[in-house]
Parts: C-alpha cells; sequence; structure tokens
C-alpha cells in the first residue's frame, strides 16, 4: 500500500512537522514492506527540511510546485469550488498512490482516492478567543470540508475522539484513535548532559517546560505562580525553550518577557527560545521533572517525549493529560498560579538510581508504544483503503 503524505508543519508550527516525521520514522522502522511512505513537498521546501524523511529506509520522495506555500489557498479554493485540484489529482495517480493522509490540508471531495483526515485537536472549539473569527472560520470550514467529503478521521487521543463525535455527529463510525509515541533518543552520559545544561548556565535543580511560546501553553500562568513562590521565600527555576513567535497572537512572547519584568522573577523564569532538538533531550534528562501548563492540547509532543527517557512529569489537569500519563505524573489546576505553586515547592527530585532504572524502563515501554502507534496507523489506512472514503 502506498501512503501520500504531503508535508506540513513547519517554523510555525514545529509540532506538527515533529509529528509528522515521527509517524513516517515509525511506519519505515516497525512496519518495513507493509506500507510505503511517499513524501509530497512543495518545490519551495529546503533540503534541511526533507534530509530527515530521506534518510528513513524505504521512504520516497516527490517534489512539486503543486504544493508550494503560495499556491495553497489557491489550491483549496479550486478543491472547494470543482470538487479536486487537479494538479494534485494527477499528480496522486501518476505516483499510484492508495491512501493520501491530509492534516491541515484538503484536496476536495473528488480527489478519487481514499483518505485519512487527520484532526490534531479541537482547540477552536475550547478556546475560540485565541482564534481571529476568519482563523475559526477557515478552521471550521476545512473541518467540515474533509467531514462532508467522506474522510476516514483520525484522532490522537480518546479525548479528541469524543470532542470529534460531540461537535461533529457525522462522523461517529468513521473516527479512530491512533495514539502518537516517540522513539527514545539513544543513551547520553551524564557528564554530555550536564556539559549542555551547563552551556545554558542552569543550575542542578530547574524544571523544564519545552513548549512553543503560543498563548495557550500558559506561560503566564508560570510567571505568576514563581511570583508566588518568590512572596512566600521560596525559589524555584523553571527553564522554557520553543519558538516565541506565536502566528495568531505575534505579540505574546514580548508580553509575557514583560510580566516576568515586572514581578521580578528573571532569574526564577529563564526563557532560552528556540534551542537545537539535540539539546531538548539533554535538558529534559537534566531538569528535575518536565512541566506543561498548557490550557489545550491534542496528544502532547513534549510529554510522549518526557515519557519516553523516564522523566517526571508536573502537568496541567487537562483530561488529555491524564490518558497520556495517568498516575505517572503530578497534576495542578491550570487556572491556579497557586495550584502550580504549590505543587513545584512540594516536588522532591528523585536519586540518581531512581532516574536511572526508570530511565531504562521506560525506553523499552517507549519502543512499544512507538510499534503501537505504526500498526495502529496501518490499520487506519487499510480500513482507509478498503472502505473507498472518496
Amino acid at each position: 500500500m502506498r501512503v501520500a503524505f504531503p508535508l506540513f508543519g513547519g517554523n510555525d508550527w514545529t509540532g506538527g512537522r515533529n509529528y509528522l516525521l515521527n509517524l513516517v520514522r515509525a511506519l519505515a522502522t516497525h512496519c518495513p514492506g507493509v506500507l510505503t511512505p511517499v513524501l509530497f513537498f512543495g518545490g519551495d521546501v529546503t533540503a534541511e527540511e526533507t534530509d530527515p524523511f530521506g534518510r528513513l529506509p524505504g521512504v520516497e520522495l516527490v517534489k512539486t510546485s503543486a504544493l508550494d506555500r503560495d499556491r495553497r489557498l489557491r489550491s483549496l479554493a479550486v478543491s472547494l469550488a470543482f470538487g479536486a485540484d487537479g494538479a494534485m489529482k494527477h499528480l496522486l495517480a501518476d505516483q499510484r498512490i492508495d491512501v493520501v493522509f491530509e492534516a491541515a490540508q484538503f484536496f476536495g471531495a473528488r480527489i478519487n482516492i481514499p483518505a485519512i483526515a487527520w484532526l490534531s485537536d479541537f482547540q477552536h472549539r475550547h478556546l475560540p478567543r485565541h482564534f481571529s473569527p476568519f482563523a475559526r472560520l477557515k478552521r471550521e470550514l476545512g473541518f467540515r470540508a474533509q467531514i462532508a467529503a467522506g474522510r476516514t478521521v483520525m484522532l490522537s487521543s480518546d479525548d479528541a475522539c469524543k470532542d470529534c463525535e460531540r461537535f461533529y455527529p457525522a462522523t461517529k463510525g468513521r473516527t479512530h484513535t491512533v495514539h502518537f509515541a516517540v522513539t527514545p533518543p539513544a543513551p547520553m552520559e551524564a557528564y554530555a548532559v550536564r556539559s549542555i545544561a551547563d552551556g545554558y548556565g542552569l543550575s542542578h535543580d530547574f524544571f523544564y517546560l519545552p513548549n512553543q511560546f503560543w498563548l495557550h501553553k500558559n506561560h503566564l500562568l508560570v510567571a505568576d505562580a514563581l511570583a508566588l513562590l518568590r512572596q512566600q521565600g521560596r525559589r524555584v527555576v523553571v527553564v522554557a525553550s520553543g519558538n516565541t513567535r506565536d502566528p495568531r497572537a505575534p505579540e505574546h512572547y514580548e508580553l509575557l518577557c514583560e510580566r516576568i519584568r515586572l514581578l521580578g522573577v528573571e532569574e526564577d523564569f529563564r526563557l532560552l527560545g528556540l534551542i537545537p532538538y539535540e539539546h531538548l533531550g539533554a535538558l529534559m534528562r537534566a531538569s528535575v521533572a518536565l512541566l506543561n501548563p498548557s490550557l489545550f492540547e491534542g496528544w502532547s509532543t513534549t510529554v510522549e517525549e518526557a515519557r519516553a527517557l523516564g522523566v517526571p512529569l508536573i502537568l496541567s489537569d487537562l483530561s488529555v493529560h491524564r490518558e497520556q500519563a495517568g498516575d505517572g505524573a503530578s497534576y495542578f489546576d491550570r487556572s491556579s498560579a497557586a495550584s502550580l505553586a504549590e505543587v513545584l515547592a512540594g516536588f522532591r527530585p528523585l536519586p540518581a538510581e531512581e532516574r536511572d532504572r526508570r530511565s531504562k524502563e521506560a525506553a523499552a515501554a517507549a519502543e512499544s508504544r512507538v510499534s503501537a502507534f505504526a500498526q495502529e496507523f496501518v490499520a487506519v489506512a487499510r480500513r482507509c483503503f478498503a472502505g473507498g472514503s472518496i
């Protein structure tokens, strides 16, 4: 079976690009010969963006101007008006594609190839104030177009699946949960981990928050919690890294920096900005625990990466976080700085021996989850192909 994966994500949505890379890697590693991933990308995409996919065994790459960034809105308009983007329709047929994977894209109801629509989350329904009216409408129309076209619908969590069937009852019987998982990175010696942390001037006791600096990631609550702890005479250090540009709220990062200055917690809340991806795992390992205070998640990549390393977790009380981490995390009220402050102040670092033991157990468990991730996707692709969702 040949499955088309149009490239998505990028500088504004690094999580989307990482999701796709992890999915294709899982398929290449755990289902070789069962499914052939074919990556489609625009002529304006750099080799740096596609090389990680090209290095995977059995993955094919197809470069096409039909997916150039400046053509996307026109492609969507044509697909909605005429039922298909002719250029993509012919290209997919020429490449003998059996199933196409749609994420933040729609190639039309008459594309004549079974399609899986991955609906990453329903944040625009839960947090509409975080979207402009146009952005909310665009997202809603995209989802409804895919649903009306009879797509097989793929979600990353049971929580999102429930949302989908509640918001869009027509999807009942067509939804499938495929839990995202990541392969743990190669082991690192303690001195190498500490060297990277030292390079950022980090102490031995810090909590790590590696989320994009988007409004819904709730960094402001962290600043307020650290200020509360300062007032109580207690000091906690939180280190945050990620893309500083929020495309929906471009001023957010500067407002966060100003809030940190006004609260006087610059030394307690360290903002690193975007760092090399290989440093992310090192800082997770060096930290006391991973922190995710998010107001909304579909299925958190950073939580999954920390789980794969056996890193302790402190998470906001989202249903999806509880689905993802279960009893293996400490939770706090995502609307209460006092609740977060209490959890941070009361958290006790695990002894080095316990961290080492958890790390080894976590690596084995993560490999099992990645295998299940690949197999679940293959099962959905087969159902889609057999059902002829066009």
